[in-house]
């Protein structure tokens, strides 16, 4: 064996001008290729679903509990519910939930001097610190919301602010119909006058022109809800690989109301997640083709090399070499080619990657993929996966080239021209 690595090593390194030598360089580039295009294909397609699905579950949580509305809109206000604290700490102790929070939405009319623009208010309280939504906050801040009394503070789409000319401490007015209202009522319209306090833009169309956010006293006051009154809860989770598991765990809940419901929000935006969905069918079709062609590539490469070497062989042969010594020499030649093709492009994959992190050089139509940038999420263990993975298909398969050696004879192999 200590005589095949040496000669495996003299064919590798050898600096001689060769077709062979042309032939190692362009399997070693093309390894480079494949292995630096899945690293990059794997990485932006987990940094786009990991980027898109946490702009959906920053506006909406995980799971939603609201009152049972078998014909109501997707996205539309909901019926009011009495609050449930002894149920919602249960739900709080669950331990796949990171946190609760009470919400509500209800539409209303923004006024300024020249125009006007209807939004859906989601009114939220004092337990949310905005966490999730602050990484959308492109100006000012979000509402401070208290224990006592209500904000008069609004944050808007970047959607809205243009399209009403708003900035930040603005103050345009609100106008909602008084419940209850007859259409001939002279009083219907309720005005309040509210304060912009932030603008956020999501980069999702559907979100960003239609949701404002603000107290949920506000919205209590203006449509005369109960103080105990909500429109649902917004649940977050730890891990959301869980939702639909505790969708259902939370529903058969001891003393969950039967006319409350829990709801995905998979099952909000079913159009949004089918679509992440497809991008791991383009992945997995795109890493697939790129492993067959460095696998026929090598492939290649070493049956050019086992015919450029015919005479070595016949030679050896007749040296009294046996079968599996001249294979593991090319086999061993193979493998190097291998690595080091995995190695650089390893380091080619990572390197662009980073430099998209860095720089963000690889832009996007924001209305089509929800981002300005191509997002990036390195997985070590995904990348560890794919060079594993790509060194051993190769290996296997490389083994079967090296059994033409097993039918070359010495005799016609030296006389080989």
């Amino acid at each position: 064996m200590k005589v095949a690595g040496f000669i495996a090593n003299r064919i590798a390194f050898n600096q001689q001008q060769s077709f062979s030598r042309f032939i190692i360089r362009l399997s070693v580039a093309a390894t480079v290729i494949s292995v630096a295009v899945m690293i990059i294909t794997l990485a932006f397609a987990n940094g786009f679903q990991a980027t898109v699905s946490q702009k959906v579950f920053s506006f909406w949580g995980h799971i939603r509990i609201q009152e049972k509305q078998p014909d109501k809109a997707v996205i539309a206000e909901e019926s009011p519910i009495t609050a449930n604290d002894s149920l919602i700490n249960v739900i709080r102790q669950q331990p796949e939930v990171e946190s609760i929070h009470p919400f509500a939405t209800k539409y209303a009319l923004l006024k300024t001097k020249e125009d006007m623009e209807g939004v859906l208010i989601k009114g939220f309280d004092s337990s949310n610190h905005f966490e999730h939504l602050r990484p959308f906050i492109s100006e000012g801040r979000p509402p401070v919301l208290t224990d006592t009394g209500y904000s008069r503070e609004i944050m808007i789409s970047a959607f809205t602010a243009k399209q009403l000319k708003l900035k930040v401490n603005d103050r345009p007015f609100i106008y909602v119909m008084k419940p209850g209202a007859a259409e001939d009522d002279e009083d219907k319209i309720k005005v309040n006058r509210l304060t912009v306090c932030g603008i956020y833009k999501t980069g999702i169309e559907e979100y960003d022109k239609t949701f404002s956010i603000a107290d949920l006293r506000l919205i209590r006051k203006m449509y005369q809800w109960n103080a105990d009154d909500v429109g649902g809860y917004e649940i977050f989770l730890h891990d959301y690989n869980k939702i639909d598991t505790t969708v259902e765990s939370i529903y058969e809940l001891p003393g969950f109301p039967a006319t409350w419901n829990t709801v995905s929000v998979k099952n909000i935006s079913p159009n949004i997640f089918d679509w992440l969905a497809m991008q791991d069918v383009t992945r997995n079709v795109l890493i697939g083709f790129m492993v067959i062609v460095a696998v026929i590539n090598l492939i290649t490469c070493l049956i050019i090399l086992v015919l450029e070497r015919i005479r070595m062989v016949g030679i050896l042969k007749a040296l009294g070499a046996d079968d599996l010594t001249i294979q593991s020499i090319f086999l061993r030649h193979a493998l190097i080619i291998t690595v080091t093709g995995i190695i650089l492009g390893a380091i080619l994959g990572l390197g662009i990657l980073y430099l998209q992190q860095y720089t963000g050089f690889i832009k996007l139509n924001e209305e089509a993929y929800y981002m300005r940038t191509a997002a990036v999420k390195i997985v070590w263990w995904q990348i560890g996966a794919i060079c594993a993975a790509t060194f051993g298909i190769c290996l296997a398969v490389l083994m079967v080239p090296t059994y033409l050696i097993r039918k070359i004879q010495p005799v016609n192999a030296i006389r080989f021209r």
